[in-house]
């Protein structure tokens, strides 16, 4: 049973911050931003936005837009790596929407019988809800119409003058997942490559409590203050015997901290990267081989069947830049290969460098050069241009959406063939994701007779068109929190409810807004 992508449905945030007054604020260079990594602006979430809003607005508009009932949806499987609760879903939070925005038609216990739940593996964990979905809906036959919807929703948030911050970005998206499916099918055909590697993550850090006292007291005594000596210790043991020590904050000697922010080495995070896709796409290669999908002989070149290629875009070029290292695998042994190597030379082999830590770093260094060169010959720049390019256009005006990239790509590439009028029912696209720690996963989607209904309706880039502009003081604000003020008062949406009466510490609520 053919089982795929129905639908899609996004919401980003109405704000954003334009690349070059981001320059202009960060004394950047607005022209390496632009022209080199393809950024125009990025999305800030209002005061009342978050990851859950973000989602819940998705998946309502998924559900009015196909008329569907809380009862027909099975399962509601989000991928996110800015999760709001260490333990509680935020899944449950979209449900919680869902269910206010739907009582009065449906009963205030309409989604009671649908299954969610989170799924986190860095960017990719919009994909692993993808592919689970998928299997689920697979497994209810004809018979049965399972109906799934795949939420992806993140704030692509870096901390303030880091090296991300250029390529922060925000949004949530539903994916509606059917037999059948009206969009896109999706074959059960997986590449898979995992490696566990630290190149982007969010420790839970911990600070001792004694070292906030003491950095209290040195901020007093800038101002002038005089303190004895030992003052911080005498001031822990009081802690501890006070009535505070009951309080959440302060039961331990230490403070367990997490921040939406992340710990993250770029260079490396960019190899590994490039390498999870390579060994993912050839595992799925070696796959379609055996299952009989690919005939080397026949097509010895397989990204050339696949007429539009959507990768994950933590920044809009990052796929061009990244892709040299498919295309050189997917080509070697070909006459294209050696026209390539004829251009620029021959590729820097492993087993030339020796094998210690400066060789396998001068092997590095040149391979990278080389991906370089890759990238600037005739024939993968046509093949970017081709397949590559209409995927980054919306990500070069939101950013990064993380989980959500991959999606936003996909749905940019189809709103920019239906508005070119192009050809593409019955070809053939390829699909690769990525999540740092590190997973990939390479797949294809098959292109349905009635991919220009579904997407002639996304309206992608004209609601971008309708966003407001903010500058740094309210960009700042934003990034920290420092304001619960929306610059835009939210209607026709979910929003955080910031005055909880009643219920535990820490306990989220929200609202639909008319």
């Amino acid at each position: 049973m053919d089982v795929g992508i129905d639908d899609f449905a996004i919401h980003f945030p109405r704000l954003y911050f334009d690349m070059k007054d981001f320059a202009k604020f960060r004394g950047a260079d607005f022209e390496k931003l632009n022209k080199g990594l393809g950024l125009n602006a990025m999305a800030i979430p209002d005061a009342h936005e978050d990851t859950a809003t973000m989602g819940a607005n998705a998946v309502a508009r998924l559900i009015d837009r196909n008329g569907l009932l809380p009862s027909q949806i099975g399962r509601i499987y989000l991928g996110t790596e800015s999760a709001l609760d260490g333990a509680k879903p935020t899944a449950t939070y979209i449900i919680d929407m869902l269910q206010q925005r739907y009582a009065k038609e449906h009963g205030p216990d309409s989604f009671r019988n649908c299954d969610v739940v989170d799924m986190t593996f860095a960017c990719i964990g919009a994909v692993d809800a993808l592919h689970n979905t998928l299997d689920w809906v697979a497994r209810g036959g004809e018979q049965d119409e399972r109906i799934g919807i795949v939420v992806f929703s993140d704030n692509a948030k870096y901390d303030m003058e880091s090296s991300g911050e250029y390529t922060q970005g925000a949004g949530g998206g539903g994916i509606l997942i059917r037999a059948n499916p009206r969009l896109l099918v999706i074959p059960d055909n997986w590449g898979v490559s995992t490696t566990p590697v630290h190149d982007f993550f969010k420790p839970r850090r911990e600070v001792p409590v004694k070292n906030v006292i003491e950095r209290v007291l040195d901020l007093a005594r800038e101002t002038g203050q005089s303190f004895k000596s030992g003052l911080s210790d005498r001031m822990m043991r009081n802690l501890r015997g006070s009535k505070m020590s009951n309080d959440e904050l302060f039961a331990e000697d230490t403070l367990k901290i997490h921040r939406d922010t992340p710990v993250f080495d770029g260079q490396f995070s960019n190899r590994c990267y490039m390498e999870s896709v390579k060994q993912a796409f050839i595992d799925f290669h070696g796959k379609a081989q055996r299952n009989g999908r690919l005939n080397p002989e026949k097509d010895p070149i397989l990204t050339e069947q696949w007429k539009r290629i959507i990768v994950h875009l933590p920044y809009a070029f990052q796929g061009k830049r990244m892709f040299p290292d498919v295309f050189r695998h997917d080509r070697r042994g070909t006459p294209v290969w050696d026209e390539i190597v004829e251009e620029i030379g021959v590729e820097p082999l492993i087993d030339d460098f020796e094998d210690t830590p400066e060789g396998m770093a001068e092997f590095e260094k040149a391979n990278d050069g080389y991906r370089r060169a890759i990238s600037k010959t005739k024939a993968f720049r046509k093949f970017a241009d081709e397949r590559i390019e209409r995927g980054q256009r919306a990500s070069s005006l939101i950013g990064n959406q993380y989980t959500g990239s991959i999606f936003l790509a996909l749905m940019s590439s189809l709103e920019c063939d239906y508005e070119e009028n192009n050809s593409i029912e019955g070809q053939r696209i390829g699909l690769c994701g990525y999540g740092s720690g590190a997973k990939a996963k390479v797949f294809e989607g098959i292109i349905q007779p009635q991919w220009k209904e579904i997407a002639s309706r996304f309206l992608l880039f004209e609601r971008l068109d309708l966003r407001r502009p903010i500058l740094s003081d309210d960009y700042e604000a934003l990034h920290r929190g420092s304001t619960t003020q929306s610059i835009i008062e939210p209607s026709q949406e979910f929003a955080i409810v910031r005055e909880v009466n009643g219920g535990l510490p820490g306990e989220k609520r929200y609202r639909w807004v008319d």
